[in-house]
């Protein structure tokens, strides 16, 4: 496992993890917009900026804990070459798909919130794991085996 290549595959997947969290909520306003009819569910938008930074770094360890898991998936490689978006698609639909059945059906099921507003947060969620697994594959280098 090439320890460089997973810092910065884990750094490369939180920046593209943010970069389409905010092009989500700026796009499709109406994902906020359906949250915000459950106010006693979740935080006024003040409240989330006082927690943004835990909440960022929470999802960085996620993030490394995924890289993590997509090198040992991909221990070595001919060459040094890396797995690629194929790969890394692949992996971030299983991880997308984790996320939507242990995340959000899971808090439609617990938390007083609409059917619509779960299928948004499913697809937006599904989609940006996808993204974080194609990085992963694009950036991680396995140590080339001889």
């Amino acid at each position: 496992m090439s320890y460089s290549h997973l810092a910065l595959a884990a750094l490369g997947a939180t920046v593209a993890y943010f970069a389409y969290g905010f092009l989500v909520f700026w796009l499709v306003p109406s994902l906020v917009n359906e949250s915000r009819k459950y106010p006693a569910v979740f935080r006024p938008h003040e409240e989330i900026n006082k927690v943004m930074p835990m909440g960022m770094v929470a999802m960085l360890v996620c993030i490394v804990v995924a890289a993590v898991l997509f090198a040992m998936i991909h221990p070595g490689g001919a060459g040094g070459a890396g797995p690629g978006a194929v790969a890394g698609a692949r992996f971030g639909a299983l991880i997308g798909l984790f996320v939507v059945c242990g995340f959000v059906i899971h808090n439609y099921v617990n938390l007083n919130i609409g059917v619509k507003l779960a299928v948004q947060q499913s697809i937006a969620y599904f989609v940006q794991w996808i993204i974080v697994g194609v990085a992963i594959g694009l950036i991680y280098r396995p140590v080339a085996t001889p």
